[in-house]
């Protein structure tokens, strides 16, 4: 890694890398294409990153750098943690999402050396013409198997084909198994492959419990939950978006202020969300797994499925 790279990490109080950046950091940077199994939270962002902002020259042509994301929150995460690393070596990132602006952000992301971008919004600007793919050395498809469970595949074919042939490809996923694995080797050519599993003392902190009941019995087991003395913040998972509202509803019923998470919500009311829930005014957050994806919150002492997970990684979270 470069000194002014090494030096952002240091300022940030980076001293030694987590184990998904000592796996992958050394193939990215010797220009082979990388697949890499990794868990959410156990670093892969900087994994991906620092290589990146290494590869890519203060004058390349722009952008030079595609990072996909299957949500505006994860898209958001990945831009603040690349700034202060970008900024080292004095490369721009824009963000590319829906609910904000579509003029503003396709101005920004036209200069930007890394644009980092969920797959629907990123198309509406190449149909616009307003960002070319042409000078792309270097694309990252994060939380991959996320965005074909969300059925992003067609529109992320369609970008990948905009993208030089010759470019690089960071592939990271949750699981590198099935459908997730075919898709995965046809984006990439002859990749380093990396699986990193999270620790055992990562997992050995977590309490997990099961509790079989009723389906009408569910609320008013989630209410004696919700108004457990000991309980912090608290996220509900549920499997629809107008199961979120129609749960934040009831909730509100039983005197527990809760809000809602999900894809209908527009980028203010998400963030204003998420604004209430880390700053304590309220104390639970209702949300689709998908909308979750990305968010980084500290202090959760509880995790509830209200609606049980459709796999293990769902699950996870």
């Amino acid at each position: 890694m470069s000194k002014p790279v090494v030096g952002a990490l240091a300022a940030r109080g980076f001293q030694s890398p987590f184990a998904v950046q000592r796996l992958v950091i050394a193939d990215v940077l010797a220009g082979r294409d990388v697949l890499a199994q990794s868990p959410t939270g156990s670093g892969k962002t900087l994994a991906f990153g620092v290589p990146m902002v290494d590869l890519i020259a203060a004058d390349a042509r722009r952008p030079a750098g595609l990072i996909l994301a299957p949500t505006r929150e994860l898209a958001g995460q990945i831009v603040d943690e690349l700034q202060s690393v970008a900024n080292s070596r004095a490369l721009s990132v824009a963000v590319v999402h829906g609910g904000v602006g579509l003029q503003r952000q396709a101005k920004l992301a036209a200069r930007a050396h890394i644009v980092v971008a969920t797959p629907g919004r990123l198309e509406d600007l190449l149909q616009r013409g307003d960002l070319t793919l042409k000078h792309v050395q270097l694309l990252v498809l994060d939380e991959a198997d996320r965005m074909l469970d969300m059925g992003f595949k067609p529109p992320v074919d369609r970008i990948v084909a905009k993208i030089p042939k010759d470019h690089q490809t960071l592939f990271f996923s949750a699981t590198l198994e099935g459908e997730v694995g075919k898709v995965a080797r046809a984006y990439t050519s002859n990749p380093v492959r990396h699986v990193h599993e999270a620790t055992l003392e990562r997992k050995a902190v977590v309490e997990h419990r099961f509790v079989h009941l009723a389906h009408d019995a569910k609320l008013g087991a989630l209410v004696s939950e919700l108004r457990d003395s000991r309980r912090g913040r608290t996220l509900v998972f549920v499997r629809t978006k107008r199961g979120a509202d129609r749960l934040v509803k009831r909730l509100g019923a039983e005197a527990l202020p809760a809000v809602a998470m999900h894809g209908n919500k527009s980028q203010s009311q998400r963030q204003k969300a998420l604004a209430r829930f880390e700053s304590g005014d309220v104390r639970t957050l209702v949300a689709t797994d998908v909308a979750a994806r990305g968010i980084d919150v500290a202090n959760i002492t509880h995790v509830i499925n209200f609606d049980a997970p459709e796999d293990r990684d769902a699950y996870v979270h």
